[in-house]
């Protein structure tokens, strides 16, 4: 169900409104396919899939919605060669040699309207997943602007319901520490955090013009070679890791997470117990669960969490450092 997220914080007197009136909302917003001449279209599509109408799933005390794109992607040269031959059509009907701004801009969007009915159109779709008890917000999207642009659809939904409390704030999750130095002294020091194992991926980048590269796939990171790219000034950009022997996945320098998957300690336990008829329920529930559990570590391991422009007091020992009792080596998966 997700294989990325984008956490957000929402605020402490956010209220879920009750599932139905959330529906009725969402049902005003349903998603439609693009018109010919419409280059996007977005609206609210069924999370378990076509055999369904409902627009929100609810799971538990949380909820789970699917947000649809379709766009009609045009080719920049197509628009341009397009472009400049109605601009010399237009020099030579007119008799003009220069053409003024405002011309081309009419020429260049009466080009996009002729142009689109024969742009194929691209459908995408993501999972936004409410935990109101734990006040988490998450996107499965690597990207913070496609994820903002989901959050800013539910705004707009919610806003739609009345006397339902104070309406959603969602701000993207700041820790005191930022994910690339966590990794970088995680990596630097051989030393993961409690909970977590650092396993056989990792990319690291040079913060310049050039942007030159290392990346490591299934290759060990206990070797010197790593920490001297770090003390050369490369930043790690993704790390691949494993929380609890639960859940692997990829974190980003953005504090994403890329590549979640869930580990077999984890899915055996659900073919013991069985599924549903589609599997929805069963996947939804495990999913959310796990991922409620390994957001609060992450967050500790990340230094805590910044509220009001401030860290959370840590009572533990340093960010990315073991305590003397229950020490977490570096260990590789």
């Amino acid at each position: 169900m997700f294989k990325t997220a984008t956490f957000f914080r929402i605020a402490e007197d956010f209220v879920l409104p009750p599932v139905e009136a959330l529906e009725e909302a969402l049902q005003k917003a349903q998603f439609l396919p693009c018109g010919a001449t419409q280059p996007e279209s977005s609206g609210w599509v069924p999370p378990r899939g076509n055999k369904s109408t409902v627009l929100v799933e609810a799971v538990g005390r949380q909820a789970i919605m699917r947000l649809c794109t379709e766009r009609r992607p045009l080719p920049a040269s197509a628009v341009k060669a397009a472009v400049e031959e109605r601009i010399e059509r237009y020099k030579q009907e007119t008799g003009y040699e220069r053409v003024s701004s405002k011309v081309k801009k009419e020429i260049k969007e009466e080009a996009i309207l002729d142009l689109l009915p024969r742009a194929f159109t691209k459908k995408s779709a993501t999972t936004l997943w409410i935990d109101p008890v734990n006040k988490i917000l998450a996107v499965d999207s690597g990207s913070l602007a496609g994820a903002d642009k989901v959050v800013s659809a539910l705004v707009e939904a919610l806003s739609e319901i009345q006397s339902s409390g104070p309406g959603i704030m969602a701000r993207p999750v700041q820790t005191a520490m930022s994910a690339a130095t966590a990794m970088a002294h995680w990596l630097s020091s051989r030393d993961a955090p409690v909970g977590f194992t650092v396993d056989r991926d990792c990319e690291l980048k040079m913060p310049d013009d050039q942007k030159s590269t290392v990346r490591y796939s299934r290759h060990t990171l206990e070797i010197d070679e790593v920490a001297q790219h770090i003390a050369s000034g490369k930043v790690p950009t993704q790390l691949a890791m494993t929380w609890n022997d639960r859940v692997s996945f990829v974190l980003t320098d953005m504090s994403q997470v890329k590549k979640i998957k869930l580990l077999d300690v984890v899915l055996d336990g659900v073919q013991d117990k069985g599924k549903d008829d589609d599997g929805f329920d069963t996947d939804a529930a495990i999913v959310t669960g796990e991922l409620s559990a390994l957001i609060p570590d992450l967050l500790e391991a990340l230094g805590g969490e910044m509220v009001g422009g401030e860290s959370t007091p840590q009572t533990e020992a340093p960010p990315g450092s073991s305590m003397d009792t229950g020490k977490k080596p570096f260990i590789e998966s």
